[in-house]
This record gives C-alpha cells, sequence and structure tokens, in this order.
C-alpha cells in the first residue's frame, strides 16, 4: 500500500467506527501484515490526535483457544490507550458495537524489556500481574477478517478491565474460570498463552524492536485470551476468576 492508500483505509475503518457501523471484509483491499500494523499506526495517530494516550500493547491470539475461535494462524499486538482502561464491576460504554469478552493475564512493567529476552529476564522487569478482562469490539461485520483485517483494526482493541494483583510468580499455573451471567462458559490457564503470559511479553519485545519501539517501565501488556472470547449482550455480566481472584463487567440494558 502506498502512504495514501494507507490512510484512506485507516479513514475508513475510523468513520465506520464513529458512525457505529461495521464492515464487510469482503469489500476490504487486500493487505500484508507490514500494511495493516501502518493501518494501525495511522489509526493511533487519529486516537493521540483527540488527546488519548498509549499506556501500553495487547496480545491477540496467543493461546490456541482463540486462534481455534477465528481461525486465526499467529499471533498479533495492537496498542492500548488510557481511555480504554476500564475499572472491575465497570458497565461498558454504550459506544461498542459488537463486544466480546475474553479472560487475561495483565503484567505492569518496572524495567524496559530488549527483544532477545527470556522468560526469567521478564519476570525480573515485572513490577506486578493483574486479573484482566479484555472487551474486544471488531469493526468487522460478525468477527469475519483475516489476520491482516483484524491487526489493521488493532487486533480488535476496545477496553481493558483492570482487576486486582495476582501472585508475579507463577503465572503459567494461574486457572481461570469464566462464567456468564453465573453460567460456566469457559477455562484455561495461564500457560496457554504462549506455555507462559510472559513468554508473549517477549515475543513483543522483539515484534516491537522490528518496527522501531520498545517495551518500557510502566508499560501496561494484556498477554491474550486464555479461553474463546464471550459476547457481551445487552444486560450479561461476565465474571473471570483468577484461582479466586475475580475480576467482571457488563453491558447495560438495551
Amino acid at each position: 500500500m502506498t502512504p495514501e492508500q494507507v490512510e484512506g483505509f485507516a479513514e475508513s475503518l475510523w468513520g465506520a467506527r464513529r458512525a457505529g457501523t461495521t464492515l464487510s471484509a469482503g469489500g476490504a483491499p487486500a493487505l500484508t501484515l507490514d500494511d495493516a500494523y501502518a493501518v494501525q499506526a495511522a489509526l493511533l495517530r487519529r486516537r493521540r490526535d483527540r488527546g488519548e494516550q498509549v499506556v501500553g500493547w495487547k496480545l491477540g491470539y496467543t493461546s490456541a483457544a482463540m486462534r481455534a475461535q477465528m481461525g486465526i494462524r499467529e499471533p498479533n499486538w495492537g496498542a492500548l490507550t488510557d481511555a480504554m482502561l476500564l475499572v472491575d464491576g465497570a458497565v461498558l460504554p454504550e459506544s461498542v458495537l459488537q463486544p466480546r469478552v475474553e479472560p487475561e493475564v495483565a503484567v505492569e512493567l518496572a524495567a524496559d524489556l530488549p527483544a532477545g529476552s527470556s522468560v526469567e529476564t521478564a519476570e525480573r522487569s515485572l513490577g506486578r500481574a493483574r486479573a484482566c478482562l479484555e472487551v474486544v469490539d471488531s469493526v468487522w461485520t460478525d468477527y469475519r477478517f483475516s489476520l491482516e483485517q483484524n491487526t489493521a483494526d488493532g487486533s480488535s482493541a476496545a477496553f481493558v478491565v483492570l482487576g486486582p494483583p495476582l501472585q508475579a510468580w507463577g503465572l503459567d499455573a494461574v486457572e481461570v474460570r469464566l462464567r456468564r451471567n453465573g453460567v460456566p462458559a469457559g477455562r484455561g490457564r495461564g500457560a496457554d498463552a504462549m506455555g507462559h503470559p510472559l513468554a508473549g511479553l517477549c515475543w513483543l519485545a522483539d515484534e516491537l524492536a522490528g518496527r522501531g519501539t520498545a517495551l518500557r517501565a510502566g508499560d501496561l501488556v494484556i498477554t491474550g485470551g486464555l479461553t474463546a472470547a464471550v459476547p457481551l449482550a445487552a444486560g450479561d455480566t461476565v465474571v473471570a476468576d483468577f484461582d479466586g481472584v475475580p475480576v467482571s463487567v457488563r453491558r447495560g440494558a438495551a
């Protein structure tokens, strides 16, 4: 894609979301993964232009459950801004299009994490870990998209519900149970995200380095869904329990 095509495609995604509509992936132009990240960067510039600040990053499709659900072949990533952060128990803004919820381990970095890091290095760079729910909200109708289309859309990043702290060691062993309106909706463990949530963090450090940026002290990173994502319809409440540490989000009635 030329720079002009990147900006034009980014504007079409931006305009659809602002209008509260979704787009058909079948009518989108062909994208390479490099094109997709360029479009994502153009969308992020628009967020910054309206005053949002980047606070960290999200990982997508780090678990087999999420890749199988969406037919995606490999992980991707997107940026998180301060406007995406919600408190435990929050009610989603009415602007959501087609929200779905995934339980994830969130980590906050106390030190920079360079490319080429190991899980052990990541553990030493960790400030704290937290239970969280990611609310994804794709601009693509019915979540029918390619890896490239999803990446262009920021890996569907919409909101992050930050819950209480988790023990920072043994994150691969933490178990999570997801419930929607009190009914079991999924079960997973930290190791389902690339074998260890911090392995995803190391992968992201390498990815960002390849695109001219880096993981820095103070960054928040959510490390990928540990179960398949569940839809959040009007009036629904979703709760994830991480070894006795709960975090929840709900959607207001229609």
